[in-house]
């Protein structure tokens, strides 16, 4: 998968699906201001609401609105269509940049490589504490099974995306996940980009912390275990 835009190769999209009654993204859109010039970012609804670029929104950046029906892959796939930018960075509602973020992002995009990027997870805390052990988790399994997950901050380019079919629509769940195991059954390369991105822990708030964590390895174990054998299969 080599790079056929190298002239283009900074220009960024940044995809962000909101699910019905979202409230935290407005949180996360004043971050991305500071992002580079030039830089786009897509909101994709599920509802039938529009909300203006909000108030104080650079020229500099593109901000636009569309809509579509339920399901994160659909929406993820269509924000995908519709963007610009040679990269395209997925990221959730809740999410949250910290300062260093936006300059390892650059670094890592002017790499130019053919690479799966992802950050290091941290929780925000407005959850239980335990969550902390939740976080360690998720940057183990990323680093020593190459495992990360969409709250993760997924990041590459487009012809690459393209080339992996996008984010699988049929799945109920995980999608984020069925997307790197894409990667590696292409050979795509995953890049750890040095720097934190928050994430809500509301959900675990919510649901209790035993539950979400048990729920969460029991869907991860049941998508990782035929796509690990079909991997396996796949190998001369």
């Amino acid at each position: 998968m080599n790079n056929p835009h190298p002239a283009a190769s900074l220009s960024l999209s940044v995809i962000v699906p909101l699910a019905p009654g979202e409230t935290e993204w407005q949180g996360l859109l004043q971050q991305l201001t500071s992002l580079p010039a030039g830089s786009e970012v897509i909101v994709v609804r599920t509802d039938d609401e529009s909300w203006p670029a909000p108030a104080g929104w650079p020229m500099r950046l593109r901000y636009r609105e569309c809509h579509c029906k339920p399901g994160r892959a659909r929406q993820l796939n269509l924000g995908a269509r519709l963007a610009t930018g040679h990269w395209l960075w997925f990221l959730h509602a809740d999410s949250r940049l910290r300062p260093d973020s936006l300059r390892e992002l650059q670094r890592f995009l002017a790499e130019g490589i053919d690479a799966l990027g992802w950050f290091q997870l941290a929780f925000r805390k407005d959850g239980p504490r335990w969550t902390v052990l939740n976080a360690a988790g998720a940057n183990l399994r990323s680093r020593w099974l190459g495992l990360p997950f969409g709250d993760q901050g997924l990041v590459l380019p487009r012809h690459c995306f393209e080339a992996l079919h996008g984010f699988n629509e049929e799945a109920r769940y995980g999608e984020d996940h069925l997307l790197v195991w894409a990667a590696h059954h292409a050979a795509l390369p995953l890049r750890r980009i040095p720097a934190l991105l928050e994430t809500s822990a509301r959900k675990y708030a919510q649901q209790g912390w035993l539950t979400t964590t048990l729920r969460h390895w029991q869907r991860t174990t049941a998508q990782a275990w035929p796509a690990w054998r079909a991997r396996r299969r796949a190998r001369p």
